[in-house]
């Protein structure tokens, strides 16, 4: 897959995880942008936060990561987003999702379009699509050149078939969990497909030119050139899956622009995921060595 250049545009929510063991700075495009800066690529951040305290916290976060907020906008209207994280007892997360807030409401304006029409790569996720200005602004933002990635990102009531095909229908490349891809099969009568052959369904279905599903601790399947390639996972002692999908993405991101083998981007991408559900929030601190200790596992 050519690419333009490797300048990349993340677009979406921004946030504090509220955990039971304080809060964390969180959400998806975010985790992914976070972790992209952390490996060392070219990454931006587009999104909206309230002009309250919580949102303050949050841009001195983000520029202490090393990432530009020239593209955050302040809402004077909402407020900086929230969610509550609740842990099982695997230290599986489940989310409560306060709106409206900020990133409901990212405007489009004339330095976001021209940073995405820049961009060799805009990632973006279905959430932020759930109220329409910021809707609106991702369809915008899709009809530039570069390569778009969706991550699909499904948190009831947020799953809006009518929504999520709209966003679907100008990418390139699509990341979903292995759920995920089972409400696609029910939209669309699909359930009686093997896992391989409902993939191949969705890639031919939504004209995409990869597919990554990933399956939590049992690894990930990748569909790309007509080929599978699949990975079981490393395994770590989870201390929360808070952005691990994330931290993957942004590894298998990070494989492929750096024209790995795809065999091996998903290991790096397996293994980012690991490390990070082996931490404690989103984003921890980013340590190559460890990542690479887990790669190197047997």
């Amino acid at each position: 897959m050519k690419i333009k250049n490797k300048e990349i545009l993340c677009v979406g929510e921004v946030l504090w995880d509220r955990l039971p063991s304080g809060a964390k700075p969180g959400g998806a495009p975010m985790n992914v942008a976070l972790h992209l800066n952390a490996i060392g690529l070219d990454v931006a951040i587009a999104s909206s936060i309230g002009n309250d305290e919580a949102g303050c916290e949050l841009k001195m976060f983000l520029e202490d990561s090393g990432l530009s907020t020239d593209y955050i906008q302040t809402d004077e209207a909402l407020a900086t987003s929230e969610v509550l994280v609740h842990l099982d007892e695997n230290n599986n997360a489940t989310y409560e999702i306060c709106e409206p807030v900020a990133w409901d409401c990212i405007r489009l304006t004339e330095s976001l379009m021209q940073k995405a029409k820049r961009s060799g790569l805009m990632i973006y996720g279905s959430l932020a699509s759930r109220n329409p200005m910021t809707r609106e602004t991702l369809l915008s933002l899709l009809d530039y050149d570069g390569i778009k990635l969706i991550d699909v990102n499904f948190r009831k009531p947020y799953d809006s078939q009518t929504v999520v095909e709209k966003l679907l229908e100008k990418v390139d490349i699509a990341k979903l969990n292995d759920d995920e891809l089972l409400v696609f099969a029910q939209w669309h009568n699909k359930m009686n497909c093997d896992e391989k052959s409902l993939i191949k369904w969705f890639v031919s279905k939504y004209n995409l030119k990869m597919v990554c599903v990933t399956k939590g601790e049992k690894g990930a399947l990748l569909y790309c050139n007509g080929e599978f390639y699949e990975h079981y996972g490393f395994k770590v002692i989870a201390v929360d899956t808070v952005g691990a999908g994330d931290a993957f993405l942004a590894g298998l991101i990070a494989g492929l622009l750096h024209e790995k083998k795809p065999t091996d981007a998903l290991a790096f991408a397996c293994a980012t995921g690991a490390f990070v559900a082996s931490k404690e929030g989103a984003t921890p601190k980013y340590e190559m060595n460890e990542i690479n200790s887990i790669l190197n596992i047997n």
